[in-house]
């Protein structure tokens, strides 16, 4: 298939995407338990979006918020919002307080506080979950990080570290990152290959690249895909990997589906499965930035292809599957957020297939993420102008 590409916006080449490097050949480090995978399916061809912003308005429902990068629910209704810079924001009645105790953060390009959420026994335990850039380690710079802690009193308390990837490194670009559970209560979560993607996505003895899995306390699950290799990260769940900004749990099949950032085109939607390879950089749909290939190759027999991929690339960031009776005609359906064209993309879901694309909410401003709502509403992240909820139009 012939292919064409859109150039991305320089803004966008620091905060959605990242910078390339030249290919060279890099071991893989294969684990005996990632076999070639049987029976692929085929990668649809791409589809324009469709206009539907006129069905949708919006109110602001918290304003005065820069880089909103994720957002939970409490039980009372309240929410709990990170901001890029490093502040937890708590959202009550109205009035914004901002939370003690949040960890240093490694503030550059893409990286900071990242997405936030809560454990499926919250009421429970209190456990709250953030992934964010951190400075922790000896070498300069920063990597994604996982910690838990608890609300308390306006405070963050009994933090614990979870997962710290390395090394640390003071490129801005593709720390991920987001968080999942799934129905048995592992935690999944992506960390982007940092802008090392000759060395990190496709060996599994480094960090970055790659999605990982871990128990609620931080402890790896005997059954990872490789734990038996000595050498490898027993975190890892699935590599090859860009810059995963968007991950939810499927409620029906209980997949793990995430979005990732392609370099000039090739954004893609994958389901991850246990030890596989999403290909990048040996396979991909895009190309460097200003022109020229990465490779030729857009599937290989030993690789996972994606459910969808879009070109020219929307900058995707956050994403939520939809279940609201509130919303009947997005029920079923994926949202997920453009940072590139600033809209709310409505992907309508037959199966795993992506049958039509639609814009909600177009020229809105740089949407980072996208989640329902305890009661069944839709709210969005917007840069530069805070948590809004979606209105259908009478």
């Amino acid at each position: 298939m012939k292919k064409s590409f859109l150039v991305l916006a320089s803004t966008l080449t620091l905060y959605a995407c990242g910078e390339n490097g030249k290919n060279s050949d890099t071991a893989n480090n294969q684990a005996d338990t990632a076999e070639p995978t049987a029976n692929k399916n085929i990668v649809p061809d791409p589809i324009p979006a469709q206009s539907s912003s006129e069905n949708y308005s919006y109110e602001v429902v918290v304003p005065g918020m820069q880089i909103p990068w994720g957002f939970a629910f409490l039980p009372d209704g309240s929410m709990l919002i990170t901001e890029k810079s490093g502040e937890i924001v708590h959202f009550k009645n109205g009035n914004k307080q901002s939370i003690n105790g949040v960890p240093e953060v490694y503030d550059r390009g893409q990286g900071g506080l990242l997405d936030i959420v809560l454990h499926p026994d919250y009421e429970s335990n209190g456990w709250i979950y953030i992934s964010y850039a951190s400075p922790e380690g000896p070498e300069e710079g920063g990597n994604t990080a996982i910690m838990r802690g608890k609300l308390e009193n306006g405070n963050f308390t009994n933090k614990e570290v979870l997962y710290k990837a390395g090394p640390n490194t003071t490129k801005g670009q593709h720390f991920g990152s987001r968080i999942v559970f799934n129905k048995e209560g592992y935690l999944y979560f992506t960390a982007g290959e940092r802008g090392a993607r000759d060395e990190n996505p496709q060996d599994i003895t480094r960090d970055n690249g790659k999605v990982y899995r871990l128990n609620d306390d931080g402890t790896i699950p005997t059954d990872n895909p490789f734990t038996d290799n000595e050498a490898a990260k027993k975190a890892i769940f699935s590599y090859g990997h860009r810059n995963p900004q968007g991950i939810i749990l499927h409620p029906e099949t209980g997949e793990v589906w995430v979005h990732e950032h392609g370099p000039q085109g090739g954004d893609e939607i994958n389901i991850i499965k246990k030890g596989k390879n999403y290909g990048w950089p040996e396979v991909t749909y895009g190309e460097n930035y200003g022109g020229g290939a990465i490779t030729d190759e857009t599937s290989n027999p030993e690789m996972e292809d994606p459910i969808f991929y879009w070109l020219p690339s929307i900058a995707p960031s956050g994403m939520a599957y939809i279940i609201s009776d509130k919303f009947p005609e997005l029920k079923g359906d994926l949202l997920v957020g453009s940072l590139k064209f600033q809209y709310i993309e409505h992907l309508i879901l037959d199966g795993k297939k992506v049958e039509k694309r639609e814009k909600l909410l177009e020229d809105i401003g740089r949407v980072r993420d996208v989640r329902q709502g305890p009661e069944g509403d839709i709210y969005a992240a917007i840069e530069g102008t805070g948590i809004i909820k979606l209105i259908k139009e009478e």
